[in-house]
């Protein structure tokens, strides 16, 4: 039985515990809160054994194997840093921190103490997504010669809310702007060349962000991320002898599409009960139980380069955070 830790309660943590019970092998040990009453609201609706109204009140509880850290942006890398100098398995939402130093020291923390850390970039444990690249890597559509991807949603304009804040490192590049890069990198790696451009609202962040990488074979990928309007969330993956569409939306998707020259298209579906989150909480799992310290699906070294192209976007449309 893994004893899981939840850090900050927020919407996303509902979703993610949500998905946790449904796992045989999980137990639900503690939620910790910066109020009290959110983390009693938590424990109590999902059988929490322990509800901790501070963060650092986490390390007084011995028999805690990982945490799951939901907080803000901004404090990823601080609550990262608490529990690994406490020897506790860490599964940082994404993105992991706000820059490559952060990254950097946390990834460093890591290996000195030899505890467990991985971004928690759930779309990659996907079933649907396993299958593309899988097919990508055997050829199913020839040499790719490009991706597209977008991200974007009608948000609520709220100037202190997590998507707007700027102290809370809100914009549409680190919120959602991270799945297309994400899947620009996982079909090609690391580009040669990046081109972004960006729309501020008033607030400072970025509420639109356009992206094109240029890759060292001719590869191109196109990306973008809005907060101002719902667009279709689909990404293709084009090659020299057919395309693979991966439905809406894609970053949770249940579906793909192959489509090959001279064959009638063949959708692959993958069923499923939960959001989706109980893919990379089992993986984890998987890899606590076989006493690894990272993973060898999404690694460390991936998380790195992930949050360089995002500082490098954001070098380029000239997003700062105080951070």
């Amino acid at each position: 039985m893994t004893r899981w830790g939840i850090l900050g309660p927020g919407r996303i943590a509902h979703k993610f515990v949500q998905d946790l019970l449904t796992l045989p092998d999980a137990q639900l040990y503690a939620v910790a809160s910066s109020d009290q009453d959110r983390a009693n609201a938590f424990a109590q609706q999902y059988g929490a054994t322990h509800a901790l109204g501070s963060y650092n009140d986490l390390l007084t509880l011995p028999d805690l194997d990982v945490v799951y850290v939901a907080t803000p942006h901004v404090l990823h890398h601080e609550n990262a840093l608490m529990l690994l100098n406490k020897g506790v398995a860490v599964l940082g939402e994404k993105p992991f921190a706000m820059d490559s130093a952060q990254v950097n020291e946390m990834i460093e923390l890591a290996r000195t103490k030899q505890v467990f850390l991985m971004e928690a970039l759930w779309s990659r444990f996907m079933p649907v997504l396993q299958r593309a690249k899988a097919l990508v890597d055997d050829g199913a559509i020839g040499t790719v010669t490009g991706v597209r991807a977008d991200f974007g949603f009608a948000a609520t304009f709220q100037p202190d809310g997590r998507l707007y804040n700027k102290q809370l490192g809100g914009g549409s590049l680190l919120d959602i702007g991270i799945y297309p890069l994400f899947f620009s990198y996982l079909m090609l790696g690391m580009p040669e060349q990046i081109t972004a451009s960006a729309v501020f609202g008033e607030t400072g962040v970025d509420e639109q962000c356009g992206m094109v990488l240029t890759y060292p074979n001719g590869e191109l990928a196109v990306l973008d991320s809005t907060l101002r309007a719902k667009t279709p969330c689909e990404a293709y993956v084009h090659g020299t002898t057919g395309s693979i569409q991966i439905h809406a939306r894609w970053h949770e998707t249940k579906a793909l599409t192959l489509l090959r020259d001279g064959h009638e298209p063949e959708t692959i579906r993958v069923d499923r009960a939960t959001h989706g989150y109980d893919y990379e909480a089992q993986h984890v799992m998987d890899c606590l139980a076989n006493g690894l310290t990272e993973s060898p699906v999404w690694s460390l070294a991936d998380s790195q380069n992930l949050m360089t192209l995002l500082d490098t976007v954001r070098q380029k449309i000239g997003l700062t955070y105080a951070v």
